[in-house]
């Protein structure tokens, strides 16, 4: 039984990345999805999609390398856990490799980027940083 399944999601990309996998296949959830959704609005990954699987959905995950299968996905890291959650106000938002990486942030206008939070103003959970 997977207690965290958002870190769980998170290294199954890392680990299929690593080796260098065109695509990586999981359970699916709404949380998963919309992470999944703001990856490949970031150009992380390639794609997406949901299909019908036995007990129920599956999320299938299209990673992204460059034409000399370079990695585009250099690193994901969770940062809010179960047993520490971290919260930030829009201007505490950390910022990622300089600003070349982002945080996904649950805010309560949804998952957000740092950017989009900043512009908007908002804080929240923050998820995860990937660069």
């Amino acid at each position: 039984m997977v207690t965290d399944p958002i870190s769980d999601m998170l290294t199954r990309i890392r680990n299929a990345n690593l080796a260098l996998k065109e695509t990586v296949t999981m359970p699916s959830s709404k949380l998963k999805e919309e992470v999944a959704k703001l990856l490949a609005a970031e150009g992380y990954v390639a794609g997406f999609e949901v299909t019908p699987g036995h007990p129920g959905k599956d999320l299938t995950v299209s990673l992204r390398y460059t034409d000399d299968r370079q990695r585009v996905l250099q690193g994901l890291r969770r940062i809010s856990k179960p047993g520490r959650r971290l919260y930030s106000s829009a201007s505490d938002l950390p910022r990622v490799q300089g600003g070349l990486g982002v945080t996904i942030v649950s805010t309560s206008q949804g998952l957000l980027v740092d950017r989009e939070c900043r512009r908007r103003k908002l804080g929240g959970e923050i998820i995860c940083e990937v660069w």
